[in-house]
């Protein structure tokens, strides 16, 4: 989707939402199809050991197969967990395969709290995150929660940085021309989608 009528954020979160609603069981799976084909093989995926992903809610794309995938090839794998208090804030959890979830108060499956099995995000390689809507340099629009941009928070007060790696995971129809970024969105390195890739200019994968 290319929206050029200037909409308040939450305005286009709510068209976005609704495009991504539109979608039909089967093109949901088609959708995951892609994904997977996107990413399963790319070397960003390959080489991360430690690899951060989330269960889908809301009809966001279902990165589940290449959950399956990460821990058939060994890989420790995490999900999002979120604090009881404060309740602001939220932790990666390691997640074996099998391993019984529960709903948190969002209703999105997650681990049982284990402090023993959390891990820094700064020592996590690759973080698939998903998001509302998009653009081409990296801008994501995540559903107003600020999850994930308060855990990311630490990077801005460093000039670079190597790990984690951060993809967006989108439906192709949730992509818009420009998205306008408040000042504490954390930019991506790219946002892959069941149909390419877009990475954001002058921020190499390397």
């Amino acid at each position: 989707m290319t929206q050029t009528v200037p909409l308040t954020r939450p305005q286009l979160r709510r068209l976005l939402r609704d495009a991504r609603r539109a979608l039909t069981p089967a093109e949901q799976r088609r959708a995951a199809h892609g994904l997977y084909r996107q990413l399963a093989q790319h070397p960003l995926f390959r080489k991360a050991r430690h690899i951060a992903l989330y269960l889908p809610n809301d009809c966001e794309i279902d990165p589940r197969l290449l959950l399956r995938e990460a821990q058939r090839r060994g890989k420790a794998t995490y999900l999002p967990v979120l604090n009881a208090w404060p309740r602001t804030r939220m932790v990666f959890q390691r997640v074996a395969h099998g391993e019984k979830l529960r709903p948190n108060r969002f209703r999105i499956l997650e681990p049982h709290v284990s402090i023993a099995r959390q891990r820094h995000i700064w020592a996590l390689d690759l973080i698939l995150l998903p998001l509302v809507g998009f653009d081409e340099v990296g801008g994501r629009l995540g559903m107003g929660g600020g999850f994930y941009d308060r855990s990311l928070a630490y990077q801005s007060r460093r000039k670079a940085w190597k790990k984690p790696v951060l993809l967006g995971l989108a439906h192709e129809c949730q992509k818009v021309e420009r998205l306008a970024q408040a000042s504490w969105d954390v930019p991506l390195q790219g946002t892959v989608s069941d149909k390419g890739w877009y990475l954001a200019p002058a921020m190499p994968l390397d």
